[in-house]
């Protein structure tokens, strides 16, 4: 690995979006979801199931208060994933056991949204919280509120199941995020606290276990960033290196021999340096994905770059959906086989997509991919944003492809497809996952290494990097230009992707394009103005997909387009788009010429061509769609 050609993000304190698409959703992060989690996280969202989170913080304060003053304090069963009224005391934890990361993914947009939009209000809000959070910490550095509130003696002991290093790789990445947003240290102190409990306590001759969930990898490589600190690095490589290894440590705990290689969920199957097929819980997955991308790009470790490489070529051409999901089964929340996408039965949580970005983004850091970049596009623009509604107070958990109200109340096979979105979750990771990603969206738009400042997604921005100051003046989803006002401090290449979906593009001066990107020398001040060519497109699946033969999805530019039965009626299913649908724009929506089937009530007869009337399909993008109440869905139409 050549680490001279390695680049880093720009770093969001020196970004200002001002676009007119992202600037709306960045505001509504600010102004609406951001106040509906708080009240979220305190429990105050009528008909809303309970959060519980602001509350074990509470619980878990008082008890590190008894135990500083010696004080006998009561212990609890810590043996479940969820605890409520019903299992568990009053006293003790409620809610899932990774249910502190929720706070922490909230402090973390709050961070983001205060580095560009100062709000005294907010910063007093959110540090009552930090400093609720501090007080449940122990004095040696713990800070995960079920076994603190439940039996300080089972600390570390199930790292399988009960996400303890999960939740401090989510505190981390809150600390970071909001130390580099506000300057304030209190979080990172504590964040630094059990990251350094966590190195004195895993390695050669200690504990040799890793999370079950993963995140703290990539989570104390930040912290290594802010800090300097060489033992957060080092530690994030050998949970790495030890996940995976044989005998499994989850069999050397539970006291069992391995039969047979039952840890896929896990990612814990094999050694990360040997995995090259995407496989179990999405999430998981690309988390502990980017966290081998920092690793290996940290210490040039050939080998598993290598394996990113095949892991991101895996999900990209087998695994993700059209609108940039992943993990496409309920069993598990997880990774299929390949070609194995169900529209019906899609899982494709938000949070995966999510982490499918923070994976893509740190490929590119390492290496300049169009690809991969395309793939940041795809997530962000279509299944990010599906998971939250247009008035940002109620989400989406799962992103299916296609949609059948009926199907989802009385089929067991689709309970999880739900046809309106959520006011809240008590396994509530997306919504504030989603609040973080997009208020600090501008971190997933620009790289620049040696001597190239790369520009990877077409967001309105004003930038101050090493190389340059840039203003990007987008009007990108509507028509497809883009406005480079580039005022540079050194001679440096400026390389602009172009995305896959366009086919005509031009540009105002002349450059060089290799592998997916524009590169144009830059030596003094400048404006250079580029055009991607939008247009409405019909895109087939591979025909080893099997739910798509002889249907095609519609696209425009960035977005994906999905039928709905507001516009369409229902029974989609009986549509079909001509192979010359005569696209026309409609606000933005797309009409396209196509008929509908006339209904047949026997349930079988002899074949023969059924009859079928023309129509006008009226498409929306796929982000919108379950805005107008519970009704029929379908990205994919027959043709």
């Amino acid at each position: 690995m050549e680490q001279n050609k390695f680049s880093k993000h720009i770093d969001i304190m020196n970004i200002e979006i001002a676009d007119p698409f992202w600037s709306k959703e960045i505001e509504l992060i600010k102004n609406e979801v951001v106040p509906y989690q708080y009240d979220a996280l305190h429990d105050r969202i009528e008909g809303a199931e309970k959060s519980h989170a602001i509350e074990n913080f509470v619980k878990a304060g008082k008890i590190a208060d008894k135990l500083k003053n010696g004080e006998a304090v009561p212990v609890y069963p810590a043996d479940k994933w969820h605890y409520h009224d019903g299992n568990a005391h009053p006293d003790a934890f409620h809610g899932w056991v990774f249910q502190d990361s929720d706070v922490y993914k909230w402090l973390e947009a709050v961070g983001y949204i205060l580095s560009c939009h100062p709000d005294g209000e907010l910063k007093s809000k959110a540090d009552e919280v930090i400093r609720l959070v501090c007080s449940a910490q122990l004095e040696n550095g713990y800070l995960d509120t079920l076994y603190i509130i439940n039996n300080r003696d089972e600390i570390f002991s199930n790292l399988k199941d009960f996400h303890e290093l999960y939740c401090f790789g989510h505190l981390a990445e809150a600390a970071v995020g909001y130390y580099k947003s506000t300057g304030d240290k209190m979080l990172l102190d504590a964040a630094c606290r059990f990251a350094d409990l966590i190195c004195q306590t895993f390695g050669e001759d200690k504990i040799k276990g890793y999370g079950g969930h993963e995140i703290a990898e990539m989570a104390l490589v930040k912290l290594y960033d802010v800090t300097g600190k060489r033992e957060y690095l080092d530690t994030a490589k050998f949970l790495i290196d030890e996940r995976g290894k044989k005998p499994y440590y989850y069999d050397i705990v539970l006291g069992k021999e391995t039969v047979d290689d039952n840890y896929h969920y896990n990612q814990a199957h094999c050694q990360p340096k040997n995995q090259h097929e995407a496989v179990g819980h999405a999430v998981r997955g690309v988390y502990l994905y980017s966290g081998m991308a920092d690793v290996a790009k940290r210490f040039g470790d050939e080998e598993l770059y290598t394996a990113c490489k095949k892991l991101i070529d895996n999900i990209i051409n087998q695994k993700m959906y059209i609108t940039g999901g992943i993990g496409s089964t309920v069993d598990g929340e997880a990774f299929s086989f390949n070609y194995d996408l169900p529209n019906d039965l899609a899982y494709s949580e938000t949070c995966a997509s999510i982490g499918l970005i923070f994976f893509a983004r740190r490929m590119l850091e390492i290496e300049p991919d169009a690809k991969i970049a395309d793939t940041i596009e795809r997530a962000l623009y279509n299944t990010v944003l599906s998971g939250m509604a247009q008035d940002g107070k109620s989400f989406f958990y799962v992103n299916p492809l296609e949609v059948l109200p009926e199907a989802s109340h009385k089929d067991s096979r689709k309970r999880h497809i739900r046809p309106v979105r959520q006011k809240w979750f008590g396994c509530a990771c997306c919504p504030p996952n989603l609040a973080r990603l997009i208020s600090s969206i501008g971190e997933y738009c620009f790289t620049e290494n040696e001597n190239t400042f790369f520009v990877h997604q077409f967001i309105g921005s004003k930038v101050n990097s090493d190389k340059a100051t840039l203003e990007i003046i987008s009007s990108y989803t509507d028509n497809g230009k883009v406005k480079f006002k580039i005022n540079p401090k050194e001679k440096f290449i400026l390389a602009v992707r172009i995305p896959s979906w366009c086919d005509n593009y031009k540009f105002s001066h002349s450059c060089e394009v290799k592998d997916g990107y524009a590169y144009f020398e830059i030596e003094n001040e400048v404006v250079i103005d580029a055009e991607f060519e939008i247009k409405v497109k019909m895109i087939k699946c591979s025909n080893k997909v099997r739910a798509n033969v002889d249907k095609a999805a519609v696209t425009r530019g960035p977005f994906v387009y999905c039928i709905e039965q507001a516009d369409n009626d229902k029974n989609l299913q009986m549509l079909k788009i001509s192979k010359n649908p005569e696209f026309e724009l409609d606000g933005d929506s797309v009409i396209a010429k196509g008929c509908r089937e006339k209904e047949i009530d026997d349930l079988y007869s002899e074949w023969s061509e059924t009859e079928a009337e023309e129509v006008k399909i009226r498409l929306i993008p796929y982000y919108k769609w379950g805005n107008r109440g519970e009704n029929e869905m379908s990205v994919y139409i027959r043709i």
